[in-house]
């Protein structure tokens, strides 16, 4: 009983579990009572590589039965031919279904000592060889049992040339697309073979009568080992004969090989089999569906009369290559794919290979959907291979390299998983076993060539593996499938994707563009060579094409396109973007078909490119959130220099993502102000802290405090894109130091901030202006916060405690600004309101600057600034209302125009109605100006009075791109005139 246990055990050393496989083994006469034969270890080593050793020595055993003169030669070869011993065991370890043919038919493994058939002549010569008894082919049950027999041969020459690496390392190992390759091969001539017996028994010839065209897999060379064979047969002369020939041919290859699928022919299962290629031209312009196209992508002659197989293939491909000019094309391809996910059971729909979410349809539908709309024009798409297609996609550039490479690895380990869970039992099946099956797991794991990994059995690697490839699969696909660039290129006609000929100029006429030659020419400079980067472009241009002409300004537009294509060229991920993120392209379009100002920041911020397809994104943080990491980061900065350059790229990022989504609607205008000012806010104070510490690091000492106090629209955060930054700059001296000195340090600091802010760039300037300090330019640039207090308390005029409405502490040390604050606010909201005479005196100064400082030549109803009911009246009106009720209005004590806009009413200064008609131009006038120098790149305070820049304003504040221009110029004075009535009646008369 003892000596019983220890040969058991020995047994199952070598990964038998059988309690039989002692007794094979020993039939064999590869074990005796002291173990293992010496001379069969190779043998069993072997054995135990296989993927179910059991399976294969049960395979063993039954082939050693049902021949034991054939046995004693293939032991023979098994013990000394390492690559026939590696392909046998592989075979047998895999596969029950070959096994019971070897049993079946000892003499097979002879196959397996010689070279394989690898080409379609030798397949076919074989079968042929199969179906002849004496120079006469064999017809009926004969000739199906005798292809039968041919055909499982040859495929099982096949399948131990695909597995025999694993249990022989270093034997030749064919790739995923060479076996499928060979598979095909197989299948064409299996279906040449049934030809053969359907002329015999038909009596009368292929030739001139019958061509058959393999559809799906078997099209796209990539066939399973189990699959059906999807045909289409077109016929010449008498159909009725051509259809004979046809239906033997499916029967006896039907009953010998595979099913021949013939539904995919017009009309389906309904339809005639067999048509004229006249018949099928007409069906296809009259009455195919979408789905039907896709399937032709994959149409090829493989049997029959060659000829007429050519001429179809010549027939469909100008159809397939048209289809994605249909209407709802793309819509229709991805409707389908939810339809034949819809119908897999939910309880397989995580483990089904073929139909699942992150199976072989999500590959085999992206690719499809990318030919058939990219291979309009670029025939190296136009392959019926997915693999191939595949590649080709990311060579051109339709697919980014990485998914491409990502992409076809998961499809070819989707493949072989197929692969091995079909050889099983020679059973159609697609069905991955459920984590609970772990001996299937095992199984199919080291069928796969899958190792234990990290501690996991080779099972539980598998099922890693498997869900890896499958999100990776489902990941892309709804990055590929879905993406709406996509149905952007399928809208444009075939004609219009060819972007230099004589009728791209006269489309480009037609769709808007004032200079279609010019456009031409960007056009040529984009696409021009043979580069990765031009193929993106050329599938890029023709949707942007259409984008841009759909904007203000088509031509200025493009130009844009090219000049920040041209300067971010080396940005590695820019096209990618373009390509894969359809919401950034029509976003981009509309941005650089509108705005001069947005190109001209975004090749020096290409980084808020990336927002453009994400709203929440391009919305960013809270503008206090954003003014805190500006700081932050600004302080890190080794020095001034390096502290203002980085102030300045962050007030570039952000200016930039807050045109972009003022541009395109995500923003109103008090948040657009708000934003502006807070970064204006940070920038400052990044710079004046460096400047500061700089400073104080030459000197050795601290002389005085500083604070920055902002004023006009910086104080009232209501800045704008091209406003600048009104401040006065306040100090006062430490301990122990002179006014004197404390001046000249904290003046030598603002010096720096407003040099270097104010230094040239290519951004929107950053001027630091100080002129509403005591005295103006000709006074100091910094005083002491007593000398603004005495100065205020004699010589201040009433101007000057005007300007003090808008006083807001915004930098510098905390104590001092709260302290200016503290001392400014009995000036600028007096004890008992504003007497009479300086009323008067505002009122004066109002009109003398309406003089003075309107351009000579501006109309006052397009003004934004100083025209009627523009920024100035509302403003000005707020403010002497401010001046005389501050003092018994707590609510009219702040910076803001619009908050103290809505404080009238309640304190019973103005009708509700007066306030909204004020508040409406305040916030209209503000718009247009922020449109303005969105549009023309530069500050402007006039609304256009016509052309382009008219129009492209009039399209950033909403107005129709249907309707006239000149109707939203109509309605800015209708609604400033109204406000202007209103500020006749508060600011004069009350």
């Amino acid at each position: 009983m003892a000596d019983r246990a220890r040969t058991t055990a020995s047994a199952a050393r070598y990964g038998f579990t059988d309690s039989r496989a002692e007794g094979q083994l020993r039939a064999a006469g590869w074990w005796d009572d002291a173990g293992p034969v010496a001379a069969a270890a190779d043998v069993l080593a072997a054995l135990s590589r296989a993927a179910d050793p059991d399976l294969a020595l049960r395979g063993l055993d039954r082939i050693r039965e049902a021949d034991d003169t054939e046995w004693s030669r293939l032991e023979e070869q098994l013990r000394a031919n390492r690559t026939f011993r590696g392909r046998l065991l592989g075979v047998l370890g895999t596969s029950s279904a070959l096994a019971d043919f070897l049993a079946a038919n000892p003499d097979q493994w002879h196959s397996l000592t010689a070279d394989k058939c690898t080409d379609s002549a030798c397949y076919r010569e074989a079968l042929r060889t199969a179906l002849l008894r004496d120079d006469a082919v064999l017809t009926g049950l004969e000739a199906e049992q005798a292809l039968k027999i041919g055909y499982r041969g040859q495929l099982l020459g096949i399948a131990a040339a695909d597995l025999g690496h694993l249990v022989e390392a270093g034997l030749e190992h064919p790739s995923y697309a060479e076996v499928a390759a060979q598979l095909t091969e197989l299948a064409e001539a299996a279906l040449a073979a049934g030809l053969v017996v359907a002329e015999a028994e038909v009596g009368k010839p292929v030739e001139g009568t019958l061509a058959v065209i393999a559809m799906g897999k078997c099209g796209g060379r990539e066939l399973n080992y189990v699959s059906d064979v999807d045909v289409i047969f077109v016929g010449e002369g008498d159909l009725g004969v051509a259809t004979r020939l046809a239906s033997t041919m499916m029967r006896v290859v039907g009953k010998a090989c595979f099913e021949v699928d013939a539904a995919l022919r017009p009309e389906g299962k309904a339809g005639a089999l067999v048509r004229t290629l006249e018949s099928h031209h007409g069906y296809y312009q009259k009455w195919a569906k979408t789905w039907e196209f896709q399937a032709l992508l994959k149409a090829r002659p493989v049997a029959g009369d060659a000829e007429l197989g050519r001429q179809y293939a010549e027939m469909v491909a100008p159809l397939v290559w048209s289809a994605a000019d249909r209407d709802n094309f793309v819509d229709e391809v991805q409707q389908m794919r939810r339809r034949v996910e819809g119908h897999v059971p939910s309880e397989h729909a995580e483990r089904e290979l073929k139909l699942g979410r992150g199976g072989l349809r999500d590959v085999e539908f992206a690719v499809q959907l990318l030919q058939l709309v990219h291979g309009r024009i670029d025939a190296d798409l136009r392959s019926p291979s997915t693999m191939d297609a595949l590649a080709a996609l990311g060579e051109g550039g339709y697919v980014g390299r990485q998914d491409a490479a990502e992409l076809g690895a998961s499809y070819e380990f989707l493949r072989m998983l197929e692969h091995r869970l079909q050889l099983r039992r020679l059973r159609r099946t697609h069905l991955f076993p459920a984590a609970s099956e772990t001996a299937e797991l095992r199984i199919l794991a080291r069928a796969s060539g899958i190792k234990p990994a990290g501690g996991k059995s080779p099972g539980d690697a598998l099922l890693a593996e498997f869900k890896r490839h499958g999100q990776g699969i489902r990941r892309l696909h709804e990055k590929i499938f879905y993406r709406p660039l996509l149905q952007s290129v399928a809208n444009v006609p075939t004609e219009a994707l060819r972007l230099t000929t004589k009728q791209a100029a006269s489309r480009l006429a037609a769709l808007g563009y004032t200079a279609p030659d010019g456009a031409l020419q960007h056009i040529k400079a984009l696409t021009s060579g043979v580069s990765r980067r031009a193929a993106i472009q050329q599938a890029l241009l023709p949707v942007l094409l259409d984008l841009l002409a759909d904007t203000p300004d088509p031509d200025g537009g493009l130009l844009s396109y090219r000049k920040v294509s041209e300067a971010l060229q080396d940005t590695p991920w820019y096209l990618r973007v373009l390509r894969d993120e359809g919401t950034v392209v029509e976003n981009l379009a509309l941005l650089l078909g509108t705005s001069r100002l947005v190109p001209d920041l975004l090749v020096r911020a290409p980084e808020v490119l990336r927002l453009l397809g994400d709203p929440a994104r391009l919305l960013g943080r809270t503008p206090a959130e954003v003014a805190t990491s500006l700081r932050a980061t600004v302080r890190r900065q080794p020095g001034v220099n390096a502290a203002v350059a980085a102030a300045r790229s962050l007030r570039r990022h952000e200016l930039l993502r807050v045109a972009c989504a003022d541009l395109l609607g995500l923003l109103d205008v008090p948040v657009v102000c708000e934003a502006l000012s807070s970064v204006w806010v940070a920038v400052l104070q990044g710079a004046l802290a460096a400047a500061f510490r700089q400073r104080q690091a030459e000197l050795g000492k601290t002389p005085a405090r500083i604070a920055v106090i902002g004023m006009g629209r910086l104080g009232g955060a209501e800045l704008g894109y091209g406003s600048d930054a009104d401040v006065l700059f306040v100090c006062e001296p430490s301990e122990g130091v002179s006014d004197a000195d404390a001046v000249k340090f904290a003046s030598s600091v603002a010096e720096s901030v407003r040099k270097m802010l104010g230094a040239p760039s290519s951004d929107p300037a950053l001027v630091v202006d100080a002129d509403l300090r005591p005295e103006g330019r000709s006074g100091p640039l910094v005083r002491t916060l007593e000398s603004y207090r005495a100065y205020y308390a004699r010589w201040g005029e009433v101007w000057e405690t005007q300007a003090l409405l808008r006083a807001r502490f915004i930098a510098g040390d905390d104590d001092l600004g709260e302290r200016f604050i503290a001392m400014i606010d009995p000036i600028r909201y007096p004890e008992n309101g504003l007497d009479a005479t300086k009323a008067r005196e505002i009122r004066r100064i109002k009109a003398r600057v309406e003089t003075e400082r309107m351009p000579r030549g501006a109309d006052p109803t397009r003004h934004t600034k100083l025209g009627r009911g523009g920024l100035a009246d509302v403003e000005w009106t707020v403010q002497l209302l401010q001046l005389q009720h501050a003092c018994s209005v707590p609510g009219l004590r702040t910076t803001s125009t619009l908050d103290a806009l809505a404080v009238l009413p309640e304190a019973g200064l103005a009708q509700q109605s007066e306030a909204d008609s004020l508040r409406e131009a305040w916030l209209l006038a503000t718009r247009v100006r922020n449109a303005g120098m969105l549009v023309r790149g530069k500050a402007v305070d006039e609304v256009p009075g016509s052309g382009r820049d008219l129009a492209a304003v009039a399209r950033v504040l909403g107005h129709p791109a249907t309707a006239d221009p000149g109707e939203f110029l109509d309605t800015y004075r209708r609604i400033t005139r109204r406000a202007h009535t209103v500020v006749e009646h508060l600011f004069y008369e009350a």
